[in-house]
């Protein structure tokens, strides 16, 4: 079975930085795209940032120049760094994995990890 696992989440001040880590593990062969959502407390869910297996990224306009994804194929890890914080960034933020293929040739259209709690505030 396909796990996610979050960790980094916080209380920082504005202006400050924090780094999310997440690594997917169950057998995994390959993933097609791994990224960040987030969800602040009356919102919907958005996404904040990710990156397919090949690199290419994508960010909402509100963290471009502040926060960076990064992933590890060989790992299955992904990572956020995010700098500048603001207290609008404050949110349960989640990891996903999308187009996962098991060693067992399994396919899984996404997964979720459970998700870590960002606070930003002075």
């Amino acid at each position: 079975q396909v796990q996610l696992v979050e960790s980094g989440g916080g209380l920082v001040q504005p202006g400050g930085s924090l780094r999310l880590s997440c690594a997917a593990s169950g057998g995994i062969f390959s993933i097609n795209v791994m990224g960040w959502y987030r969800q602040a407390p009356g919102k919907q869910r958005e996404l904040v940032a990710d990156m397919s297996r090949r690199g290419y990224t994508n960010y909402a306009d509100s963290v471009k120049g502040r926060f960076t994804i990064s992933r590890d194929n060989a790992k299955n890890t992904v990572h956020l760094q995010m700098d500048s914080l603001k207290p609008e960034d404050t949110a349960v933020y989640s990891c996903n994995a999308a187009g996962i293929i098991t060693t067992m040739s399994r396919e899984y259209r996404d997964a979720w990890g459970q998700g870590t709690l960002v606070t930003v505030s002075s």
